[in-house]
């Protein structure tokens, strides 16, 4: 095996985690940059190892943590969130370096009873505001249920000025760098606001409470260190603390996106007459066909669109199947869109743009405008039709901003 070494990240405090440079699924959220398994080893009085990392990773994991000190005098383990991602090594964990104590929340031990059962020994049980002496520094907990499961905490080093935020304020993003002042802007941008349409998009309403709470913590934060992805180091952390802050406010863009699948080009020729309408109305308007995008991507470009024109073909009395699996996706997160429309093509019955209506009225999707459908292919006075349909759209989204 390799020999993996330890990164300092302050001066007591190591990154010891695992880079996971192969993923490419995470859900159902495509990883196509990979990702980190981030674990954090404290150095005091009190040797604290900070989560552990996704259970194939163990070696790892354990090589780096032998690259500063003996893993069996770690003394305390924490588990800030049970997913497996990040608790999958924690009963070997437990087992070879016989820490003496292992914290967790009151929702993190109901979760990591039903995953390990009789595995874990005696789990000590943390709450908000509960903190833990390790020496020179103490670890302060907050709970944050549900970002992004109801065992969620965040943890908080005194002396060193860590925040240990879990999922929160991360990425999925495989690299040799493990800080983020070691990556360019667009790309921490880019992959931050991937992470966040695609996992805790859903949470924001309590992303934005915990955006409020933090400051009155009191907490003197220097560095934040979520569980994926790199660590925001010497004041950039507020870069990451601005964005999601700017994301979980869902505040509709002055701009369009235009999402469809097509049988025989039908569909994709409404789709760009639409799209036509849009920019026309004065929209910077992007098209999107789920036949070459796949849904993690397409979540990320609509959150925060202004207008959402989702548009079908028809087939066997239904809409077309890539549709349906991007309406569930859609679903579960909750964008907030502020103006949406169905469109589609048919050859028969023609049910397919009623059904993306009616799924739009489900997730509260105002729809100023009927759908746009057309039967068979669309001649010319047809696709003028859709243009004045999408500046239409356009117009409505400009109405609501400016109102």
């Amino acid at each position: 095996m390799a020999d993996y070494k330890a990164v300092k990240v302050t001066g007591n405090v190591w990154w010891v985690g695992a880079v996971d440079w192969h993923l490419r699924e995470f859900h159902g959220y495509r990883t196509s940059r990979g990702s980190t398994y981030n674990a954090f080893l404290v150095i005091d009085e009190k040797i604290t190892l900070i989560d552990t990392v996704k259970a194939p990773f163990f070696e790892e994991m354990r090589s780096r943590i032998a690259s500063v000190i003996d893993p069996e005098k770690i003394d305390y383990i924490v588990s800030n969130h049970a997913e497996m991602d990040h608790s999958g090594s924690l009963v070997r964990a437990m087992q070879e370096f016989k820490a003496e104590k292992l914290f967790c929340s009151m929702q993190g031990e109901k979760a990591l009873r039903a995953h390990f059962h009789d595995a874990l020994p005696e789990l000590t049980v943390v709450k908000t505001a509960d903190s833990i002496e390790l020496g020179k520094n103490s670890l302060t907990f907050v709970e944050t249920k549900m970002l992004h499961w109801p065992d969620s905490m965040i943890s908080y080093l005194s002396g060193e000025k860590v925040l240990f935020s879990q999922d929160a304020f991360g990425m999925h993003l495989a690299g040799s760098g493990r800080f983020a002042d070691e990556y360019c802007d667009a790309l921490l941008y880019e992959e931050a606001r991937k992470y966040f349409a695609n996992i805790l998009l859903l949470q924001s309403a309590k992303i934005t409470d915990l955006l409020n709470t933090l400051p009155t913590l009191n907490l003197d934060i220097d560095f934040v260190a979520p569980d994926h992805g790199p660590i925001w180091r010497n004041g950039d952390h507020n870069k990451i603390l601005s964005l999601y802050s700017e994301f979980a406010a869902q505040k509709p863009e002055k701009r369009a996106v235009v999402l469809f699948d097509t049988m025989w080009h039908s569909t994709e020729a409404m789709a760009g007459a639409i799209a036509e309408g849009l920019i026309e109305a004065g929209l910077p308007t992007e098209v999107i066909s789920l036949h070459s995008c796949e849904r993690s991507e397409a979540i990320t470009r609509i959150m925060s669109a202004g207008v959402l024109a989702i548009g079908t073909p028809t087939i066997n009395n239904n809409m077309y199947p890539s549709l349906g699996d991007m309406l569930v996706y859609m679903r579960g997160l909750k964008p907030k869109i502020a103006v949406g429309g169905a469109f589609g093509s048919f050859g028969w019955s023609g049910e397919g743009a009623k059904q993306i209506a009616e799924a739009l009225t489900a997730m509260q999707i105002e729809q100023p405008l009927p759908p746009m459908v057309n039967k068979y292919v669309p001649d010319d006075a047809a696709l003028e039709n859709c243009r004045i349909w999408g500046k239409n759209l356009a117009e409505k989204l400009l109405e609501k901003i400016n109102n």
